[in-house]
């Protein structure tokens, strides 16, 4: 299994910080070119969880300029909050687990420039449900039914109808990769130096 600690909560953050509505914030990053920032954000407002296992770590910034502003930040905060996912894929495919889509609910879902950073990050499709909300409650209410009832959990489980998919940029990909691989290398020294 793969857990995070804080990803929307990242955004709201940065809002509160800012005094600037996160959807406002989220509105400034656009879709067009979205290429890596060079601006890193570790997302560890309260800890974390896959793969630290540590709740002494915390976030932080990295790379500010001069000329950062918030909508680099809002960046950030995206792709640092993708980096974590990718940190829970890495786990889980060492673990032996093949994943090659994932499903988008959430607050963050509402957000269409995100999604595609998280795409890119992961280098995999993500889809977003049509409509409703089909979070971890659904998904415990349904194995509820079949430990319940016997009911097979093909039929129970199905997936929910899909609006879209976005897929990976295939020209970004290897630029989220290597923003990742920065995003890791950061991460381990940070925690290097809390360890205290």
């Amino acid at each position: 299994m793969g857990v995070i600690l804080a990803a929307t909560d990242c955004l709201e953050w940065l809002a509160g910080i800012t005094k600037t509505p996160a959807a406002e914030l989220s509105a400034h990053v656009t879709e067009d070119g979205l290429k890596p920032t060079t601006v890193q954000f570790l997302p560890y407002l309260g800890g974390e969880r896959t793969p630290h296992s540590n709740s002494a770590i915390r976030a932080g910034f990295a790379g500010l300029a001069h000329e950062t502003d918030a909508t680099v930040l809002t960046q950030a905060v995206f792709e640092g909050v993708a980096f974590a996912f990718r940190d829970s894929l890495e786990a889980l495919k060492e673990a032996g687990t093949d994943i090659s889509r994932a499903t988008a609910v959430g607050g963050g879902s509402r957000s269409h420039a995100w999604l595609t950073i998280i795409a890119n990050a992961l280098n995999i499709d993500v889809d977003i449900p049509a409509d409703g909300d089909f979070g971890a409650a659904l998904g415990a209410a349904r194995l509820g039914i079949c430990a319940a009832t016997g009911a097979e959990p093909t039929e129970i489980c199905a997936p929910p109808p899909m609006a879209k998919t976005i897929s990976p940029t295939a020209d970004l990909t290897a630029a989220y990769q290597e923003s990742y691989e920065k995003y890791t290398k950061l991460g381990r020294s940070v925690i290097g130096a809390m360890a205290w």
